[in-house]
């Protein structure tokens, strides 16, 4: 997949929208959740189809990387 930047709300900022990079989508068989990234931190987050929205969990939803 080639990461993409769409806006979406952060949690972190209450929900304020910013940019954000789209890195990859995962399908568990009930939803997608994607991987994004935004002020250099690697997240997931959800696409809400009734809003239109993107929602970025930067809090919970960090992910961290392996070394």
């Amino acid at each position: 997949m080639k990461p993409y930047t769409v806006m979406a709300h952060i949690h972190s900022l209450d929900g304020e929208m910013r940019e954000v990079t789209v890195l990859d989508q995962k399908f568990d068989g009930r939803q997608t959740t994607y991987i994004v990234s935004y002020g250099g931190v690697k997240c997931t987050a959800i696409f809400n189809p009734f809003s239109g929205h993107f929602y970025a969990d930067d809090k919970y939803g960090r992910i961290e990387e392996r070394k």
